[in-house]
């Protein structure tokens, strides 16, 4: 069964940092680009972040762009998400997406918790 599984949310001051991951298994990981989205309470799931397949590309939502950092491990099938200088605003589930490189198949995680707050 294809699993998408997050980790690394927290409770964090703002101005601080934080370090998503989403391991992938059951799936031929490389095949597939990587996003984060997330969802803050009453709001829509909004895109945050992407990276291809090889991780030759990113690109960032503008509202991130600057401080958050996509990558990932194609030997640990895993990609990650570094949050710098966080808000209070960015407070919200984060999920992350797979997305073949060619066929309309994508799969997504459960999501991990992130809340900025003093």
């Amino acid at each position: 069964q294809v699993q998408l599984v997050e980790s690394g949310g927290d409770l964090v001051q703002p101005g601080g940092s934080l370090r998503l991951s989403c391991a992938a298994s059951k799936f031929t990981f490389s095949n597939y680009a990587m996003s984060w989205y997330r969802q803050a309470p009453g709001l829509e799931r909004e895109f945050v972040a992407t990276i291809t397949s090889d991780g030759s590309s990113t690109n960032y939502a503008e509202s991130v762009n600057g401080r958050f950092t996509i990558s990932r491990d194609n030997v640990k099938n895993t990609a990650y998400l570094q949050m710098n200088s966080l808000k209070p605003e960015d407070t919200a589930v984060y999920y992350c997406k797979a997305k073949h490189r060619f066929l309309k198949l994508d799969y997504w995680g459960q999501g991990t918790q992130v809340t900025v707050s003093s």
